[in-house]
């Protein structure tokens, strides 16, 4: 045999074959050339996304699951930081192909001094991937975000078309209640800010139609159907009352209680049931029930389970319709109570943690940990991560078990609600993009709820702004929210 040639020799005898042939053919080597450049620049893309795409240890949650409908879900609590041998985050079954190169960036945006203690999250609704998180899993005050939990705690709890009534019984000897069960809404009759809503007009002809000449001596109120004794938040700044956002929490009043019923912002009483008897007695009045004018309001559960008259509140839904652009705190706080009443709890505001909790992870998602105070967000106390308002916003954007009814109640940007007169300048790149609860207390200024970003993407998100002043928040705010709506599914979390 001959004797082989070195491993050297051989590549010096290749290398020179190769030569010969391209200077042969030099057509055929360039097109083979070119294939190989694309094929190692693909690689090389596949490698550069590789690297930058986020691991296990950008969030210490799990991925989402697939769908909008069944997205897993994350603890409102902070979480234990992963090891650094943590499993590498799962890619949902049904995920589209590899996502585009994840290189821009809201950090400027981010970093804003507007935004004051800054917490964000961001994630693509269709693949339940985190996109963006700063302190995004701890938990914090929400102001009137917390109205969108409410809004879905309630549609869970009684659905879109429950009713809240307003009754009258017949006690005998010349004595009636009027009993309330929670609608705020029961109006003294002529201009609302709920429009549509029963009147204390229709009870009193109803009562009238029942009683014909019998005389009323005594009108009993009774607010009973859940206890006043919490009636006001202790952490709630009494402005809230004086100048108008919010009346003490009653399941008897009328009109919100304001003193003025056609303005959302007026002056609220120390006393709802007191204003709401004295209105049912001129209605009676009016309505001629004889010796109305002159009978005794006392206060008290009443002793009759004989009705004589009823009114009933619009449906849930109409009311989240005039609950959420306007962000009105007196039907949040019903909402709320009737809500633990109606789940067979008591209707206290220490009830609404586990209130909550219960109906809102009939949407999948897991709000352990969270604390709820209130049912409009006015407390500063309230504890919810932006990463589950971020997830529950998942289901929203989808329309899951009915909270359609809440995605298109919420503000949009620049066009509807309390975002009509926001995203000007240069964020109004995002007007009628950004669908979204706005919140405001003296402590925090929030935002939270989903994006139809410029690439088509939609994001869910909720962004809170601690600290800071209004107007320095709201431009951040509004600022980091227009970054996040242009940079679409590219948005990276560095």
């Amino acid at each position: 045999m001959s004797p082989q040639p070195s491993l050297p020799d051989r590549f010096r005898g290749a290398f020179t074959a190769i030569r010969g042939s391209i200077a042969r053919k030099p057509m055929p080597w360039a097109i083979g050339a070119l294939a190989a450049v694309l094929v190692l620049g693909s690689g090389g893309a596949v490698a550069v996304a590789a690297a930058t795409a986020p691991t296990a240890t950008e969030s210490p949650v799990a991925a989402a699951s697939p769908s909008a409908s069944s997205t897993a879900t994350r603890s409102a609590t902070p979480e234990a930081t992963p090891s650094a041998t943590a499993p590498a985050r799962a890619v949902p079954t049904d995920a589209p192909g590899p996502s585009a190169l994840r290189t821009c960036s809201i950090a400027g945006a981010a970093s804003a001094a507007g935004l004051g203690k800054f917490e964000g999250y961001v994630m693509n609704a269709s693949t339940g991937e985190m996109l963006f998180s700063r302190n995004g899993d701890t938990a914090a005050q929400t102001g009137s975000v917390m109205k969108t939990l409410t809004t879905a705690t309630a549609l869970a709890v009684l659905g879109g078309s429950h009713t809240i009534p307003t009754t009258v019984t017949d006690e005998g000897n010349g004595t009636i209640a009027i009993v309330g069960h929670g609608d705020a809404t029961l109006s003294v009759g002529g201009a609302t800010v709920y429009p549509g809503a029963p009147t204390l007009a229709q009870l009193a002809q109803q009562v009238k139609a029942k009683l014909g000449s019998t005389p009323v001596k005594s009108i009993v109120t009774d607010d009973t159907y859940w206890n006043d004794a919490d009636a006001w938040d202790p952490t709630w700044p009494v402005s809230e009352r004086t100048i108008g956002y919010q009346p003490e929490v009653t399941a008897l009043m009328v009109d919100g209680d304001r003193a003025n019923p056609a303005a959302a912002t007026s002056p609220r009483s120390e006393d709802p049931v007191g204003r709401a008897g004295t209105a049912f007695r001129t209605a009676l009045a009016n309505a001629g029930v004889v010796g109305a004018a002159n009978a005794t309001i006392v206060k008290r559960a009443t002793t009759s389970q004989t009705t004589i008259a009823q009114v009933s509140s619009q449906p849930v839904t109409t009311l989240i319709g005039q609950m959420i652009p306007n962000s009105d705190n007196t039907l949040a706080e019903m909402l709320a109570r009737i809500s633990s009443k109606e789940s067979g709890s008591n209707g206290s505001a220490a009830s609404l943690s586990g209130v909550y909790q219960k109906a809102l992870a009939t949407y999948g998602t897991n709000p352990t940990g969270i604390v709820i105070k209130d049912g409009s967000g006015e407390s500063a106390s309230n504890a919810v991560s932006p990463n589950f308002v971020a997830h529950l916003m998942v289901q929203v954007a989808s329309g899951a078990k009915g909270l359609g009814t809440l995605a298109q109640a919420l503000p949009v940007s620049g066009v509807s609600g309390t975002l009509a007169s926001r995203f000007t300048g240069a964020n109004a790149v995002a007007r009628g993009k950004v669908h979204a609860k706005t919140g405001w207390i003296d402590s925090a200024n929030t935002l939270g709820g989903y994006i139809d970003a410029a690439d088509g993407t939609k994001l869910t998100f909720a962004f809170y702004a601690i600290g800071s002043s209004r107007a320095a928040a709201l431009p951040a705010l509004d600022a980091v929210t227009a970054a996040t709506y242009s940079c679409g599914a590219k948005l990276t979390n560095s």
